[in-house]
């Protein structure tokens, strides 16, 4: 990095340039330093053929933008925390998270008709096991399809008749302006969000003092908090990318409140859990949740997963 100069590594899709943008835009407000914007390809974005859960979990989104970072061709990334692997590259760390946008998921129907309304048998599109696995729990009428793709060519999918409805995350239509097509914003009591989700991540090298100044200002320590306490669950679960685990903490009158969901395929087993705790205490809590959860029988079910995918994969919580 040149002293007056930052390099961003983004992926080109809209919501990820969306992003970078506004940490981009945050950062020159304040220091009014030269922001140059990288685009990288992942291989998350190459692959559009294929299911999720079926081509690996691991850094699917992250994982060139984090080469670029180790290899000081960028000074920081730009990421949804919920495409972020539980454990870190060594020499990289997450240093800020910007404040968390609506962490729910959204549903998208035709003729905007709400989730218990819709008919029997409709096709619902979604490339998450954890969202099927929800959606089953409680309709196991429905008919799960994968859809891939932008935000655009999901939605000309569903148009053209190939889906009934669609779940996609909130905060992502909110911030392309997509807002007025959502049917319903899906309670937690219904849909348990990914981990991360809502809130971005800010990933630099863990010896970069420099850097680290110019992103500290964009961390919001509630949601580093909350997203902390979730992805110790995750990864004390040992969730890679495809793995029907939801969580979501949310501080409350000063206390870290956290709630997790690890549900069968078919959505006919799920075990859940809840704890409150300290903030200072988010690591400890959510890896307290997940051995909870895992004492409960939850570890039988993510086993089932991961015989079904490989257990290499060990398939995130999206």
């Amino acid at each position: 990095m040149s002293e007056n100069k930052l390099i961003i590594g983004s992926r080109s899709s809209k919501l990820a340039l969306w992003q970078t943008h506004y940490v981009a835009e945050t950062i020159k407000a304040r220091f009014h330093t030269e922001i140059e914007i990288v685009h990288i390809k992942t291989e998350g974005d190459k692959i559009l053929d294929a299911p999720l859960s079926r081509i690996g979990g691991k850094g699917l989104f992250v994982k060139e933008i984090e080469t670029a970072l180790l290899e000081g061709k960028i000074d920081l990334a730009v990421h949804s925390m919920k495409d972020v692997p539980t454990e870190l590259p060594k020499g990289l760390i997450i240093k800020a998270m910007t404040e968390r946008a609506d962490p729910s998921d959204a549903l998208i129907s035709k003729d905007n008709v709400k989730l218990k309304d819709l008919p029997v048998g409709s096709t619902i599109g979604t490339s998450s096991l954890r969202r099927q696995a929800q959606l089953l729990s409680i309709r196991p009428d429905f008919k799960i399809k994968d859809v891939r793709g932008n935000l655009d060519t999901r939605l000309r999918k569903m148009k053209e008749g190939q889906y009934d409805a669609m779940i996609l995350a909130a905060a992502g239509l909110d911030r392309l302006e997509f807002s007025d097509v959502i049917s319903e914003r899906l309670p937690v009591d219904v849909m348990v969000s990914a981990v991360g989700q809502g809130s971005i991540g800010i990933e630099i090298r863990e010896d970069d003092t420099k850097t680290a100044k110019y992103v500290s200002i964009l961390n919001d320590p509630d949601t580093f908090d909350c997203v902390t306490a979730e992805r110790a669950l995750l990864k004390q679960l040992e969730g890679g990318c495809q793995v029907p685990i939801g969580a979501l903490a949310r501080i409350n009158d000063g206390m870290l409140d956290i709630m997790a969901i690890v549900a069968s395929l078919d959505g006919k087993e799920t075990y859940t859990g809840n704890l409150s705790g300290a903030p200072l205490e988010a690591e400890a809590l959510g890896y307290r949740l997940a051995v909870q959860l895992s004492d409960d029988g939850a570890d039988a079910i993510l086993a089932d997963v991961r015989a079904t995918f490989g257990a290499d994969e060990k398939p995130d919580s999206q």
